[in-house]
């Protein structure tokens, strides 16, 4: 087995180190140097074209350039004078096949000087690290040469793995072990009687209790020994969490005679009578199937204090919550939906300040028409915005134009995707797209004025006066119209067991609504790509499909067991067939 590395880190601070090259790696090798606190110094001719990172370091006069070739006495001159002028180290980046590499490298050796040679780990005595750098907190990652960009991954799914504020965490815990070696240090002193001055305290009761230099040692080792242990057996969460009230409390618990107390842990910590931190969860259910709900979700769900949940948010999702968790559910019906909104908002704001983790439940993704930026402004400003959490969901827009086999792009016929409502801010109508032939559109809460909607898309004119001062709009007659035959479809119901698509044309989508009712939520798609899978049937007006059996070849057991492996026996389990003996937690 060949050997590996010793891993060491070194204080660079004022060191000299020298920079052979002018490429863009010579730029990164000064930008470390100066990171760590070194001194770069560049070796490049005059001639050389120098990267425009390190001209401006050097303008800047933060690397120094000696503009000349290399010689093999810089190695000897030009580091610092309490070393002999010998320095530090030395970085080659013009590459393994130039012999100034090789012959840098052996002068190096010889002179027992740390050399690091661009992608040659045989020239080199030592090399850099993938380093992740948080505060006083450091890791780097090596493969010894087979790869840096191996390592630079590595290096990055171990910090994506780690607690944030960990950097900060361990600034506090070094705070403890100053705070301990100061005290102890102080003992010390005042036990010897080399304290000077005549400020004194008020005697405690043990204060004429003979007091041994052995006793201080043993006080010391105790000590050290607890924050050992704090920092090997607490969780690293834990630890990342820690503050300054926690780096009291355990200041004060090595003060106590451990033979007449708990060891400290951390729920000594934890049940201080602070007041408990809230917490808000911004997510999208998605479009209905409770298969499509994210993982993260999911866990939001079960692990709430309170559920506030939009109206059309389906039973199948609902019913994933448990019992015991409270839910509400939006009050919003035609002329009280700003109030409803208004409800929520005032609900989330009392379980914040109650201490609770508040989860704000919405369909499909919480920023595609879901108010979810309003709401983040909203406890942003009533001083939350650092416990707001945002989880993506699968919008409808998207995902349901697939269930309908309808493809939202496809090469030759469409080739843009537009997201659109159809209603405005406070009930509105909104200002149409015009036709592009290649082009999907999406419209989001449309149906209930689809007549209004298609005139808007086929005519100039708009559906009245009122619709006209309402969109404050100058009518453009120059927007290309969208033709009566536009291939179209409404989607209703996306993903759950009572899906329904109607297919149709833009002449006749309005007489089809009427003729077969309305089942919300729905949405329109408009466009050439919703004939692409699915030819429309000579002289007929419209086509219904009911149903969706999207994931029969799936099976329901895999969320059955995911619920059951949460360990939470009250959450509802749906059965074998999805759609029936729904329930919705109220």
């Amino acid at each position: 087995m060949a050997p590996t590395s010793l891993l060491t880190a070194v204080d660079s601070t004022s060191h000299v180190h020298l920079v052979v090259g002018s490429n863009p790696l010579a730029a990164a090798r000064c930008a470390k140097s100066l990171e760590v606190g070194a001194n770069p110094i560049l070796i490049a001719p005059s001639t050389a074209e120098i990267h425009y990172a390190l001209q401006k370091r050097v303008d800047s006069g933060e690397v120094k350039w000696l503009q000349k070739d290399f010689q093999d006495d810089d190695v000897l001159n030009l580091g610092r004078a309490e070393v002999g002028n010998v320095v530090d180290a030395v970085f080659v980046t013009v590459g393994p096949r130039e012999a100034l590499g090789t012959h840098i490298s052996q002068l190096c050796r010889r002179n027992r000087i740390p050399v690091n040679v661009a992608d040659a780990s045989n020239l080199s005595t030592f090399s850099l690290l993938s380093t992740h750098t948080d505060g006083p907190l450091q890791f780097g990652v090596t493969t010894n040469g087979r790869g840096c960009k191996l390592a630079s991954r590595i290096r990055r799914e171990i910090a994506s793995s780690l607690p944030p504020q960990l950097g900060a965490a361990c600034a506090r815990l070094g705070t403890i072990r100053r705070r301990i070696q100061e005290e102890d240090h102080l003992s010390h002193l005042a036990l010897s009687g080399d304290l000077d001055g005549e400020d004194s305290i008020d005697q405690t009761a043990s204060f004429n209790k003979l007091v041994t230099e052995a006793d201080l040692d043993a006080a010391k080792s105790r000590r050290m020994r607890w924050l050992s242990q704090i920092c090997e057996y607490w969780p690293l969460k834990r630890l990342a969490n820690i503050t300054d009230a926690d780096v009291d409390s355990v200041l004060q618990a090595y003060a106590v005679d451990p033979s007449t107390s708990a060891p400290l842990s951390t729920a000594s910590l934890d049940d201080r009578n602070t007041p408990k931190r809230g917490r808000i969860v911004l997510a999208g259910s998605g479009p209905g199937h409770p298969d499509l709900l994210t993982r993260a979700t999911h866990k939001a769900i079960l692990s709430a204090d309170v559920i506030l949940a939009d109206k059309l948010v389906p039973a199948g999702v609902l019913d994933l919550i448990p019992r015991r968790t409270p839910v509400h559910i939006a009050r919003k019906f035609p002329g009280n939906a700003e109030k409803a909104q208004e409800e929520l908002l005032e609900l989330g704001l009392a379980g914040l300040k109650a201490g609770k983790t508040v989860l704000r439940l919405k369909q499909g993704d919480p920023y595609i028409y879901g108010r979810g930026g309003e709401e983040f402004e909203y406890f942003r400003k009533e001083g939350y915005g650092d416990v707001i959490s945002v989880l993506p969901g699968i919008t409808s827009a998207l995902s349901a134009p697939l269930f309908a086999g309808i493809p939202a792009t496809q090469r030759a016929v469409s080739d843009q995707v537009l997201v659109c409502t159809g209603t405005g801010r406070k009930g509105k109508p909104t200002v149409p797209p015009e036709f592009v032939d290649t082009r999907t559109v999406v419209f989001l809460m449309a149906l209930h004025r689809i007549s209004g909607l298609v005139a808007d898309l086929t005519t100039h004119e708009p559906e009245s006066a009122a619709q006209e001062e309402a969109t404050e709009k100058i009518v453009n007659t120059s927007r290309r119209l969208w033709p009566k035959e536009t291939p179209c479809a409404v989607i209703e119901r996306a993903s759950c067991p009572d899906q329904r698509v109607i297919r149709t044309t833009l002449e006749f989508v309005s007489a089809a609504i009427e003729v077969e009712g309305s089942r919300p939520p729905g949405l329109l798609v408009l466009g050439a790509a919703c004939e692409v899978l699915h030819k429309s049937d000579a002289g007929r007006k419209w086509v219904v499909e009911e149903g969706f059996k999207g994931f029969e070849e799936f099976g329901e057991a895999g969320l059955e067991e995911l619920i059951v492996n949460e360990g939470r026996p009250e959450a509802v389990v749906r059965g074998d067939s999805y759609g029936k003996d729904l329930k919705v937690a109220v």
